[in-house]
């Protein structure tokens, strides 16, 4: 007898959005109870835009995991991408490569974000916070994003490449709207986004071009001196994918933290009985940024392409298809996590300690800067719970930013100072 054909997953799912269109305004402003509901009733489900949608802790680890999948397609093509764009690419950020280019990219960039590495700037990011919170503490108000969240990443990611933090200003609104480039799909998007993304996209390339030009002849010993010297010394670096990945580096390295720190914050304020309790036993700050990652992380969707077939929930996935992956339903799904809707800075300090979150993502593409990321969260929330009381949301609805994830573009609040600060 020969080998059986392996029995392929039943008919595909009528395609559809099931309450969790992503143009639905309700879904910026608190899309937890939507994703709930589509993990329970949908939980492998097929968009009217062909993208498959994974909401199920179990399915979304195994698709971060798959050997099998990417951020291309098996012919080398982004998703929405024609084959001549894709010929024309010169440069690629390692977050949209593949083995063997992702894993080049990656390793010329890995040692800056060891956790030894990330933990030398620990009196840095201290030092930074600190300042930031002598400036607001006599006025007894502040903005949590211009204030603390976004001054904080974005000075340690200058400083690490090197980066003149008094240009932070310049390229922030840059930043915010190139992340939107990795969710364009050809003549799917509007016109405003395209142009605000093709601005944002030759802003910084003109930045960085005449950064990198100015620092040819004076290297230091920071990241973007580094991947020069890497680009100089032969084929380990084009020119293009220096640029690109100095480009990429500067946006991962702050927006998405900022929306970490900001909605961290924000929860933290809206649970006063959980910042209570972070306040008294601060050794808790560890537990309660990776809650803060659960509950609330910036990052709600991954995307992957499937380089072979797959089956989920009893349906096919073909190769070359789109798989969105719900890090944000994962991480509340109640068959891994006890009591899932509430917020506890404890959560991840009990014993047996819960299964990790998929804030960060996984398998090859596991967040490059998940250390630092932590670190600055720590640092930035723990100083804010111990040196200020009795915090007041002056806008009970959040005011989002522009950016493709979930950062705040303002949260001003009031408060007093600690006794004894």
């Amino acid at each position: 007898m020969g080998v059986a054909e392996p029995i392929r997953a039943a008919n595909r799912p009528e395609a559809g959005w099931h309450g969790a269109d992503p143009a639905d305004p309700a879904y910026l402003d608190d899309p937890y109870p939507i994703y709930r509901r589509l993990r329970e009733r949908h939980p492998v489900s097929l968009t009217p835009d062909g993208v498959w949608r994974l909401t199920r802790y179990d399915d979304c680890l195994r698709m971060l995991r798959l050997g099998g999948a990417g951020m291309r397609r098996t012919d080398g093509r982004l998703p929405g991408q024609s084959l001549d764009e894709a010929v024309a690419e010169r440069g690629q950020f390692m977050l949209l490569t593949d083995p063997p280019k992702h894993t080049r990219l990656r390793k010329l960039v890995s040692k800056a974000f060891t956790p030894r590495a990330i933990a030398a700037w620990r009196p840095r990011i201290e030092a930074v916070t600190d300042e930031l919170l002598d400036r607001v503490e006599r006025q007894g108000r502040m903005d949590l994003i211009a204030d603390l969240a976004l001054p904080v990443p974005s000075t340690l990611i200058c400083e690490m490449l090197g980066v003149p933090v008094d240009d932070r200003d310049t390229f922030t609104e840059w930043t915010a709207d190139a992340t939107h480039g990795l969710a364009l799909r050809r003549g799917n998007a509007p016109r405003e986004l395209v142009e605000r993304v093709e601005a944002a996209r030759n802003g910084l390339a003109g930045y960085f071009n005449r950064l990198i030009g100015e620092r040819r002849g004076q290297k230091g010993d920071d990241l973007l001196s580094a991947l020069i010297s890497a680009e100089e010394e032969g084929d380990r670096l084009s020119s293009e994918e220096l640029l690109i990945q100095s480009i990429g580096l500067l946006i991962a390295g702050f927006e998405t933290t900022i929306g970490l720190i900001g909605n961290g914050l924000t929860t933290l304020i809206r649970n006063p009985d959980e910042i209570d309790r972070l306040r008294s036993e601060p050794e808790l700050i560890e537990s309660a940024v990776e809650e803060c990652l659960r509950y609330s992380g910036p990052i709600t969707w991954t995307v992957r392409i499937l380089h072979e077939p797959a089956e989920f929930g009893g349906y096919a996935f073909d190769t070359n298809e789109e798989v969105a992956v719900g890090l944000a339903a994962a991480n509340r799904d109640p068959e891994h996590f006890v009591d899932p809707e509430r917020f506890d800075v404890a959560r991840y300090a009990a014993a047996p300690a819960p299964p990790a979150h998929l804030s960060f993502g996984g398998g090859a593409h596991l967040c490059l800067g998940a250390h630092l990321a932590r670190l600055e969260s720590q640092i930035a929330i723990g100083r804010l719970v111990a040196r200020f009381r009795d915090f007041e949301l002056v806008e009970p609805k959040t005011a989002w930013g522009r950016s493709l994830f979930r950062v705040p573009a303002q949260v001003p609040v009031r408060f007093r100072p600690a006794a004894g600060s």
